[in-house]
């Protein structure tokens, strides 16, 4: 289904696409680390808890800003064997309908609850609870923010392009 641009989605998917394309190198940076680990543990016999950490930080991460890319994209997953019998205009009005009702207030309560979880770890100075773990713990917590605050901004910008195409 071609939607038509809006003036906000062309903002709103340009940032998510600068993110989503910066972003990408995470994965290649997370590769790194992971060989890097599995080297040091069966090559060397060193265990680094840092790594193990960093891994997880890495992947919650990409994953985290690769939702609002796949929301931009249109990529996610849906259920096509329902969706592919459906006019493209039932279509629209569908995820007009999934947008508003599911996936905003979901976004929203996922905001509201994690803005204090953030806040609250990094006024602790939180750590990891590991020996030799990763420091500031708040960053990786911040990820949720960073991360729902773009879904949010991608599903916006498709909101808006589905009114524009089921109201021109």
């Amino acid at each position: 289904m071609q939607l038509p641009a809006t003036r906000f989605s062309r903002a709103a998917d340009a940032i998510i696409e600068r993110i989503g394309t910066l972003a990408s190198w995470l994965w290649a940076l997370l590769l790194v680390v992971i060989v890097a680990n599995v080297v040091m543990r069966y090559a060397f016999s060193l265990g680094r808890i840092e790594f193990e950490e960093l891994q997880w930080h890495l992947y919650s991460a990409g994953f985290l800003i690769a939702m609002s890319f796949a929301v931009k994209t249109d990529s996610h997953i849906r259920v096509d064997v329902v969706r592919a019998r459906l006019s493209e205009r039932m279509r629209a009005w569908i995820e007009l309908y999934g947008l508003i009702l599911l996936l905003l207030p979901f976004v929203t309560i996922i905001l509201v609850h994690s803005t204090p979880f953030v806040i609250n770890s990094f006024l602790d100075g939180e750590v990891s609870s590991s020996p030799g773990g990763l420091p500031y713990r708040w960053l990786i917590k911040a990820m949720l923010l960073v991360g729902f605050g773009l879904l949010s901004l991608a599903a916006l910008s498709r909101l808006t392009r589905i009114w524009a195409y089921l109201f021109k």
